[in-house]
């Protein structure tokens, strides 16, 4: 994409030029060429590297000056060269830059703008326009925002959003590996409706929640089982902890804060503790009956975070700024220690799509060898127990996560071979009620994401990479019910053995 830059600054020295003053100041102008161009690809156009244009206008104290630049050196990276050199010029005739302003910052981008791009909404654009194949932007931005970047990265946003734009749906990056064929079945309703007949699981008070039942929990646990002896043990994983609250540090760190926030829900916590700071909202429930949403939502702060959307990113403050020890690699782990939550923006549906749910979340990290084979593995034991132990109709594709595809980290090119392997596999299982497939599993290889975003290395000096692999307990059941059925007579041996008969605790008149 081609890209233009052009920037007016205002710069506030701390006395009046003298004659003298402005000659240096014209010097240090014209000496700045060469500094402009360190780091630009020799072949490349002169007028696409950062420079200052025409004559700068100094009355007072104050230069205005002007910027321009393509792709290289752009202008605020120019204008901060620049104010380095400033002191061995003018620093003889007394004079001390004091503020940098910027009066006018343009950004002109040209390229091709798909049907849906979305320019953003935010404080630093002033005007935006699409005319053609050219995005012209305006920025009120302060010398802060220049040094923090953000034009670069307002360049870099956009540049994500066209691709997005192009990157297409999941059948685009969806690439079968593996269909296990026919398999027997013995049901071809809806499994959430019949458990909820049944009085397996009954809707709990909140969106996307269910209370499970003893049958259902019994089926959870011989899930569990089924993964801890076949999976877990084999494999060499050892349990943990992860936080089911996690605060901004960690979702910026693991790139989530990037686009979750229509699928969180948000952490508030209370301005405080004290008991009369509160009193009349209890007063008022006690009164209407009624909780006071609207006067609540002011007493609190935050939001501070949100409760687990994907369990993985929790663990790695455990180990971050770390350089993990040879003798430990690889690391594997897992946490099953609470609920997670996600607003399904696609929809709630039965007992495989929800907002509340609970999973084995399984985590690696070793050299980008390590972290292949384990997931090599881990693809050969779960074809074991879908094939050999649940018996179910599944198959399994690789697809390419767009996070991975915006962030480069596709076809990486990784010395040791690996770097073809970073991505995701989906596995699915068919639904015979509904003539469609359900993804109830998945194993990622996620590269160098979350050690490079924790500050993680190893001993060796090696590339640290990592994997996570998320057993779904509700995709499972949702997946072996519609197949199986709700009759364990129906059931796999390996499954009914394990659950036995279906406990009847409750029994209502």
């Amino acid at each position: 994409m081609w890209l233009h830059f052009r920037m007016k600054t205002e710069l506030q020295f701390s006395s009046e030029f003298s004659v003298e003053a402005e000659e240096a100041f014209l010097k240090a102008i014209e000496d700045s060429k060469p500094l402009f161009m360190k780091g630009v690809p020799k072949d490349a156009d002169p007028g696409d590297a950062g420079h200052i244009e025409g004559t700068p206008l100094i009355e007072g104290n104050r230069v205005e000056l002007e910027f321009a630049s393509g792709t290289y050196t752009r202008v605020h990276d120019a204008l901060f060269r620049f104010r380095k050199q400033i002191p061995a010029y003018l620093g003889k005739h007394r004079l001390g830059l004091r503020e940098i302003s910027v009066l006018d910052y343009v950004i002109t981008m040209k390229g091709e703008f798909p049907e849906g791009v979305h320019i953003p909404n935010l404080p630093f654009i002033t005007e935006s326009s699409i005319d053609g194949d050219t995005l012209t932007l305006k920025l009120n931005v302060t010398a802060s925002d220049l040094e923090n970047k953000v034009p670069d990265r307002l360049v870099k946003l956009i540049e994500e959003k066209v691709q997005a734009a192009g990157y297409g749906g999941k059948s685009e990056h969806w690439d079968l590996v593996f269909e296990s064929g026919k398999k027997a079945r013995f049901f071809e309703g809806d499994p959430t409706e019949e458990m909820i007949r049944r009085g397996w699981i009954r809707h709990a008070l909140s969106r996307g929640q269910w209370i499970h039942g003893p049958q259902s929990v019994q089926l959870f646990r011989a899930f569990e089982q089924i993964v801890i002896e076949n999976i877990i043990e084999p494999l060499g994983f050892t349990e943990m902890i992860f936080p089911k609250l996690v605060p901004w540090d960690v979702w910026k760190k693991s790139g989530h804060a990037k686009g979750v926030y229509p699928e969180i829900y948000y952490v508030c916590t209370p301005k405080t503790r004290d008991p009369a700071y509160w009193e009349d909202i209890g007063d008022y429930f006690k009164v209407t009956g009624e909780v006071w949403v609207d006067e609540i939502r002011k007493r609190v702060d935050g939001p501070i975070g949100g409760l687990c959307y994907a369990q993985c990113p929790s663990f790695w403050p455990f180990i971050q700024g770390e350089t993990v020890a040879n003798d430990c690699m690889p690391i594997r782990i897992f946490d099953r220690s609470g609920t997670s939550h996600r607003y399904e923006s696609g929809g709630i549906h039965g007992i495989e799509r929800v907002d509340e749910f609970h999973r084995i979340e399984i985590l690696w990290l070793g050299t980008p060898e390590h972290t292949v084979d384990i997931a090599d593995r881990l693809h050969e034991v779960y074809r074991h127990v879908f094939e050999d132990i649940l018996e179910l109709e599944w198959r399994c594709a690789r697809v390419t996560p767009w996070f991975m595809a915006q962030e480069g980290m596709i076809d990486t090119g990784a010395g040791c071979g690996c770097g073809e392997r970073i991505g995701t596999t989906d596995y699915e299982a068919y639904l015979p009620y509904s003539d469609s497939w359900l993804e109830f599993q998945n194993v990622s290889i996620n590269g160098d994401k979350y050690p490079k975003g924790f500050n993680v290395k190893i001993q060796s000096g090696a590339d640290c990479w990592s994997g996570c692999s998320g057993i779904g307990l509700e995709r499972w059941t949702a997946a072996f019910l519609a197949q199986k059925g709700l009759d364990n007579g129906n059931w796999p041996e390996g499954v009914a053995k394990i659950v036995g008969e279906p406990k009847e605790l409750f029994r209502f008149l």
